[in-house]
């Protein structure tokens, strides 16, 4: 392999480990919360930031460290609260903005407070901003510390598209990485996005993802 290159097989799958996630100064804050735990000041913590920012894979990691289950918010109903806690007392809720029961989500987060147990949100925005139309709910939500996953600089942007080919066992050159980096929208969602475009477009053409395909399908991107 040559020094210019990055040589990426891990395996289909997305890592979500520990020592897979990306630290840097948008996210340290989020990292400290969970690897602090369970020495948090309450049962709840909310992760909130934007699409594909990694708050799925840090709620994996919570599950790793606390055995939690991660679900999403439609297994959070009235009815099923009594039986989930006798399953286990911590819980990741990924996206738990959406589409959630409130009522059921009420009785989870107090049925967690009773048996000591600890929870984990994730959302797009913190919960004080949610739109909850109960009042017990949204002063629950209100009180649980809320930590923000802001948008990468460009060396996290660069260590988020290495990761991303790594899951899909691509290899890359440093040359690709540099000029993606300048040239998509700074978020974690449209590095997935193109990632996945250019996987497609190699794999259709069995070829290489190199900086000419690179141009191409970012000339084409609508």
């Amino acid at each position: 392999m040559s020094a210019n290159q990055l040589l990426l097989a891990l395996g289909h799958r997305a890592a979500r480990a520990r020592e897979d996630f990306l630290v840097a100064d948008s996210n340290a804050a989020a990292v400290a919360w969970v690897d602090r735990w369970p020495d948090w000041p309450g049962p709840g913590l909310a992760l909130y930031g934007a699409a594909g920012c990694g708050k799925s894979h840090l709620a994996h990691v919570f599950a790793a460290r606390s055995d939690a289950r991660v679900v999403g918010p439609e297994a959070i109903q009235s009815a099923a609260v009594p039986g989930l806690l006798t399953d286990r007392t911590a819980w990741a809720i990924d996206d738990a903005d959406r589409n959630c029961d409130e009522r059921g989500l009420l009785h989870f987060l107090n049925a967690i407070a009773e048996q000591r147990g600890h929870v984990l949100l994730t959302a797009r925005a913190a919960p004080a901003r949610w739109a909850v139309a109960l009042p017990d709910l949204a002063s629950r939500l209100a009180a649980m510390p809320a930590v923000a996953i802001a948008p990468p600089n460009d060396a996290l942007l660069a260590a988020v598209l290495v990761k991303l080919f790594a899951d899909r066992q691509l290899m890359i050159g440093v040359d690709v990485i540099d000029y993606l980096t300048g040239r998509i929208e700074r978020s974690f969602a449209a590095a997935s996005a193109m990632v996945e475009r250019l996987d497609r477009a190699a794999l259709a053409e069995r070829r290489a993802v190199t900086v000419p395909l690179v141009r191409r399908v970012l000339d084409t991107a609508p």
